[in-house]
């Protein structure tokens, strides 16, 4: 499983020029699936990304997680982060896990990120989505397991 993790003071994400999910301060998240990924990996990074300390404290370090900023979460699901692209021009998505094995993971770690206290917006698994965002600083974080 693998995250691109953008911190943001907003982002949204429309279908058909409808908004499905908009946050203010916190995280935009792309996430991706690959065929070995299971709960256990997750939950593992559902951790790390709800106690992820990159927000600036009144000193200006970044030193606060998303809790302690009230922080929101965009999480998108994103099967192009596994793209091959080392043979040729046109990436290679074997990588990426089928889909019904890759929505049960999005789903699953969308919840487990509720159950963390936190407000979770989400894109549509599968669909044409336009992304925007304001992305904060920037900062932007990859984490995989």
């Amino acid at each position: 499983m693998k995250l691109v993790v953008q911190r943001v003071n907003s982002a949204k994400v429309e279908v058909n020029g409808k908004i499905v999910g908009a946050i203010t301060k916190g995280f935009l998240v792309l996430l991706g699936v690959t065929h070995n990924d299971t709960k256990e990996i997750a939950d593992y990074l559902v951790k790390k990304l709800c106690n992820l300390r990159v927000f600036e404290d009144e000193s200006g370090k970044m030193n606060l997680s998303l809790k302690d900023v009230n922080g929101e979460l965009l999480i998108v699901s994103q099967f192009t982060l596994y793209a091959d692209c080392s043979s040729g021009n046109r990436p290679s998505f074997i990588n990426a896990a089928k889909p019904d094995i890759a929505n049960e993971l999005y789903e699953y770690f969308c919840e487990k990120c509720k159950e963390n206290n936190l407000k979770v917006q989400k894109g549509i698994f599968g669909a044409d989505m336009k992304v925007s965002l304001l992305n904060d600083g920037p900062v932007t974080i990859i984490l995989e397991k």
